[in-house]
C-alpha cells in the first residue's frame, strides 16, 4: 500500500480500536459524537481498504473476527507509539530533561560560566550539559549548538539575543615592570614598551584606543604573544610587559594588586569588546531545558558579576 493511502487509513484504524474497546457502534459513536450508522460505514470502508472482514455483525452483537483481532493488536501498538511521540513532545516543553550544547570564548567559559555549571547541573539532574570552547565565528545550526555566548559589538543577526552584560578590553602590567620601565601616559607611549598580545591574527598587535574624540592606532611590539588568557596574565605578572585582556580576566588580579591598570582612562576597541550576548536560534517551541538554562544564566550571573567593570542587564 502506498504511503498516501496508508496515511489516509490511520484515523480509521484509530477509530477501529475504539469500536473494539466499546464493543458496539453505539458506544463508540457516543464517545466520538457521531451516529452509529456513520461509524458502521467507516468500518465498512476500512474493511474494503484492507480487504478483510473485521467484525461479524448481528442484530444483537458485534463480534471481532480473528483477522480483526490481529489487526487490532497492531493498531494498539500504532496508537501507543503515537502516544509516546506526544509524551516526548510534551516533556520537551515541560520537563527539565535532555542535552544542551553551549559554546563560548575560552576565557569567558572558564572564568565566568564555569562557576555556575555545577550548581545548574545539581539543580537539574536530568539535563546533560556539553560545553564547547570557541573563539571564532560559529554557525550554531550546522554545529549543533543550542546556546552561544558572543562578546561583541555586533551580535549575530537572525538569532535571539539576551544581553547578559557588557565587556571591555583593558591593559595592565605588573608593579615591578612599571617601576622599571615607567607607566604610559598616552597611547603612543606604548611604542616604548614590551606588549603581550594574542597572536591569533596578523593584526592583533595593532591596538586602537580612543578617549572622547581623540583616537590612536598603535602598532605594539613584544617578545611574547599567546592566545591563552591565563598564560598571558602569568607573563604580565612575571614582568614581561603590558598585556591586553578582557576586563573580567584581570578583575581579581587588579583587586589584589598583582597587576596595575594601564591607560584605564582610554577605551580599547577590538575583538571581544561590547556586549555579552547570549544567543540561540528562534523557535516557537522552546525546549524546557533551553528556557531553564537561559533563565538560570540571566539570574545567577548578576550576583557573580557585582563589582565587575561590566554590568548585568535584564
Amino acid at each position: 500500500m502506498v504511503t498516501n493511502k496508508l496515511i489516509a487509513l490511520l484515523p480509521d484504524l484509530a477509530t477501529f480500536i475504539l469500536v473494539v474497546n466499546e464493543g458496539s457502534f453505539t458506544g463508540a459513536a457516543k464517545k466520538l459524537g457521531v451516529t452509529p450508522s456513520a461509524l458502521s460505514k467507516l468500518i465498512t470502508r476500512l474493511e474494503h481498504a484492507l480487504s478483510v472482514k473485521l467484525f461479524e455483525r448481528t442484530t444483537r452483537k458485534l463480534i471481532i473476527t480473528e483477522a480483526g483481532t490481529q489487526i487490532y493488536d497492531q493498531c494498539v501498538t500504532m496508537v501507543n507509539a503515537a502516544q509516546q511521540a506526544v509524551d516526548i513532545s510534551n516533556s520537551e516543553h515541560t520537563e527539565a530533561v535532555g542535552s544542551l550544547t553551549v559554546a563560548a570564548p575560552k576565557a569567558f567559559l572558564s572564568i565566568v560560566l564555569q562557576p555556575i555549571v555545577t550548581p545548574f547541573l545539581n539543580q537539574y539532574p536530568n539535563i546533560e550539559l556539553k560545553l564547547k570552547a570557541t573563539d571564532g565565528d560559529i554557525d550554531i545550526i550546522s554545529e549543533g549548538i543550542d546556546v552561544v555566548f558572543n562578546l561583541t559589538e555586533t551580535p549575530t543577526e537572525g538569532l535571539v539575543m539576551k544581553e547578559v552584560g557588557k565587556v571591555n578590553l583593558a591593559l595592565c602590567a605588573s608593579p615591578d615592570y612599571l617601576k622599571r620601565r615607567g607607566t604610559p601616559k598616552v597611547p603612543t607611549d606604548l611604542l616604548d614598551h614590551d606588549c603581550l598580545y594574542l597572536g591569533e591574527t596578523s593584526t592583533d598587535h595593532i591596538w586602537n584606543l580612543e578617549k572622547g574624540e581623540e583616537t590612536h592606532t598603535v602598532k605594539v611590539t613584544g617578545r611574547y604573544a599567546v592566545n591563552h588568557s591565563q598564560m598571558r596574565l602569568n607573563g604580565v605578572k612575571d614582568g614581561l610587559g603590558i598585556g591586553i585582556f578582557l576586563d573580567f580576566v584581570i578583575k581579581e588580579s587588579l583587586a589584589d594588586g598583582s597587576v596595575l591598570p594601564v591607560l584605564d582612562d582610554w577605551t580599547i576597541k577590538g575583538n571581544y569588546h561590547g556586549v555579552i550576548a547570549l544567543q540561540y536560534a528562534p523557535t516557537k517551541y522552546m525546549p524546557a531545558r533551553l528556557r531553564l538554562f537561559v533563565d538560570y544564566v540571566m539570574e545567577h550571573l548578576s550576583p557573580m558579576l557585582q563589582g565587575s567593570s561590566f554590568t548585568y542587564t535584564e
